[in-house]
């Protein structure tokens, strides 16, 4: 089984796009972020027509999250985080597919670091981390995918002196993401790959693209209950190089 997850940014303008990938990579579980469009825009005809069956929470602003599933239905669980009944971003949807529960989430970016948005992000991560405890206390097989817009290390960035005081990099909401690995949640990418630099992000400025100036914000952490069957994980970095693609490349997973 192959899952993955894609920063689409702007689900309506980049279709062409997403529906090439989809064609070409052929994923049987995919999670989107930024879909950038309200609820009823969302192009439910088109991708049923690609095969894949949907669920999504739209926003007009940059927010909006969507899970695809090809081969099998999909239960909705949640579609937002639990915690803050005053929260109305559209930034997490929870489904249960083929008895695997997967969480699809488009964290807070938190930028500029110090200020509220930052605390917002800290609070989101605060209600997350609750959550993903009580997955793992029920001891369900269950998938954490998405754009965390965390970068976990260095070796996740392609300048790290640059980044120490950006809200995606401080050492607060590094140390969230290593607390989330100590609790049992497998970095899948990094179980295949532990010590090779691989982005999933190029700033659209400055040919970030063509030099690799790139940082890893796109991740699938897998429970103690899933993390013995993976088989595979990559970037599907020659996206980012189409035209009119987003600024994020799709990262997917294979599982037994």
């Amino acid at each position: 089984m192959k899952i993955a997850t894609y920063n689409v940014n702007g689900v309506n303008g980049r279709l062409p796009v997403l529906l090439r990938w989809l064609k070409e990579s052929k994923p049987d579980i995919v999670c989107l972020q930024e879909l950038k469009c309200p609820q009823e825009k969302f192009p439910v005809d088109e991708i049923n027509a690609a095969g894949y069956h949907a669920i999504w929470k739209g926003q007009k602003s940059w927010n909006g999250v969507a899970i695809l599933s090809k081969n099998h239905e999909i239960q909705e669980v949640q579609n937002t985080l639990p915690g803050d009944a005053e929260d109305f971003q559209s930034r997490y949807i929870e489904a249960i597919i083929d008895q695997k529960v997967i969480c699809c989430l488009y964290l807070p970016n938190g930028n500029p670091y110090p200020g509220p948005k930052f605390d917002y992000k800290l609070s989101w991560i605060k209600r997350f981390k609750k959550r993903t405890n009580q997955l793992i206390k029920m001891e369900l097989p269950a998938i954490l995918i998405g754009d965390f817009n965390i970068i976990p290390s260095e070796i996740d960035v392609y300048k790290p002196e640059k980044w120490e005081n950006d809200a995606l990099y401080r050492q607060e909401v590094r140390k969230a993401f290593q607390d989330m690995q100590k609790k049992g949640w497998t970095d899948s990418l990094r179980k295949i790959f532990p010590n090779e630099q691989i982005f999933t992000f190029w700033d659209y400025l400055y040919h970030a693209y063509d030099r690799n100036a790139g940082i890893r914000l796109d991740h699938i952490l897998l429970s103690p209950y899933l993390s013995a069957d993976l088989l595979n994980a990559g970037v599907d970095k020659y996206v980012r190089g189409w035209d009119k693609s987003s600024d994020h490349a799709p990262t997917w997973i294979e599982l037994k």
